[in-house]
């Protein structure tokens, strides 16, 4: 009885220092983060020796003011600073190097470890946030969740939940025989059975709605130009999406399944490889938001065919390749609103950075490519002010880069640096 008690008393005492803790808060932790230049992607102008200051986690000045002179300090000579990049096509619980019959090999949690490898990745080449578009069992609800409660490393996750589509349709499981056939989880036909998986997603942590308009790639019985949800039914989700807060993303490769999106208010369009004119400038006239994947086709048809890709599925990355590329420098040139969308988990995820270089060899300037993963993809998922950008308000994410990414794009190939937050969480400097 006396042990009992004791323990008793023990877990009192406990508990007292615990609110006591929560009644008196630690002092906000601190840091200054020093390079040689600053670039500010909304001006698109290079200021000399910034002195970020960084307070929980929120930039809160970039003179160095507001800091206390204990402050813990990252100083990065002969260094860029850039805000934190933004990837808004990506899928962290798929992997190419895994084959297709492998794939049937691996018991269903081995995917959400290769999550938490892929999130780690993209985290250490310098994306402290990604949009997540599709997984199976919530798992990119289950890695943002570990991510934000600091059990493993990772950037900050949108996430989508299962994607939304058409029976048989590119989000369909359409690999197995009648005998073993199971509808994919967000798979549903007409526009109130869609409302309801819009709500369903959201239910179980989705914060952007994805949908797949057209045919894919990589699945199997569709074809990339082959509209495959009706303009209503992509008209019920953006709308139901935004009763509830949410942008949208519909995969859409095909004309017609494009401009069905686009009219029906989604967000952002992604793929958008045989977008033609009228769809340039609905695109334009709407504010919707291209993400074109115009990088991965070069992993693919490089290393494919190794990892098990069937020749069908390269005959149509073949067929989309040059047409995405040359209409992504269309849309660009017409003024078209465009954020970078990788496609990662299509090619290795730490591939991603290899993308801006694509970018401006199809028409953009350095700048608009930086601003494509910061600042537009920020505003594109609503969060203008909190990632995209470094000034006072938003979190401290931030990469560090050799020389200077306005002259040479490729240098957001070689991140030197990747702080999140205000923490340092990878750190390449010789």
């Amino acid at each position: 009885m006396k042990t009992l008690a004791a323990r008793f008393l023990l877990s009192l005492g406990l508990l007292s220092l615990a609110a006591a803790a929560l009644a008196f808060p630690a002092a906000a932790a601190t840091v200054i983060i020093t390079a040689d230049r600053m670039l500010d992607v909304v001006t698109g102008r290079m200021l000399a020796n910034p002195k970020v200051v960084v307070t929980d986690g929120r930039i809160i000045s970039l003179d160095g003011s507001g800091a206390p002179v204990d402050a813990q300090r990252i100083d990065l000579p002969g260094l860029t600073l850039l805000p934190g990049l933004i990837d808004m096509h990506t899928h962290l619980t798929s992997d190419p190097r895994v084959g297709r019959v492998d794939r049937f090999l691996k018991t269903d949690g081995y995917w959400t470890l290769v999550g938490a490898e892929s999130a780690e990745r993209m985290l250490s080449v310098g994306f402290t946030t990604v949009r997540n578009v599709g997984s199976g069992r919530f798992d990119d609800v289950a890695l943002k969740q570990a991510i934000d409660d600091g059990r493993i490393p990772g950037p900050r996750i949108v996430p989508a939940t299962h994607a939304l589509g058409a029976t048989g349709g590119h989000c369909d499981n359409n690999w197995l025989p009648p005998s073993l056939a199971e509808k994919a989880a967000g798979i549903a036909d007409g526009p109130e059975a869609l409302r309801a998986r819009v709500r369903e997603m959201r239910k179980f942590g989705a914060e952007v709605i994805k949908t797949c308009a057209t045919g894919g790639v990589f699945s199997r019985n569709t074809e990339v130009g082959q509209q495959q949800q009706r303009e209503e039914e992509l008209r019920a989700i953006a709308e139901e999406a935004r009763m509830w807060g949410l942008t949208t993303a519909a995969h859409a490769h095909g004309t017609e399944g494009i401009k069905a999106a686009i009219r029906a208010g989604i967000t952002t369009i992604e793929h958008a490889s045989l977008i033609d004119d009228e769809g340039i400038r609905l695109a334009k006239e709407r504010g919707t938001w291209l993400s074109m994947d115009i990088y991965n086709t070069e992993f693919t048809q490089s290393e494919g065919r190794k990892y098990g890709v069937l020749e069908d599925n390269l005959r149509k990355d073949r067929e989309v390749a040059d047409a995405q590329r040359e209409n992504f420098r269309k849309a660009h040139r017409a003024g078209v609103k465009m954020v970078f969308g990788s496609d990662a988990g299509v090619m290795p995820h730490e591939q991603a950075p290899r993308q801006f270089a694509v970018m401006v060899r199809y028409g953009m300037t350095p700048l608009e490519a930086i601003r494509a993963a910061t600042v537009n993809a920020a505003e594109a998922m609503n969060k203008a002010g909190q990632v995209g950008r470094i000034a006072p308000g938003a979190f401290g994410d931030m990469i560090a880069v050799p020389g200077d990414p306005l002259a040479d794009v490729t240098t957001l190939e070689r991140v030197a640096v990747v702080i999140k937050g205000g923490e340092l969480v990878a750190d390449r400097r010789p």
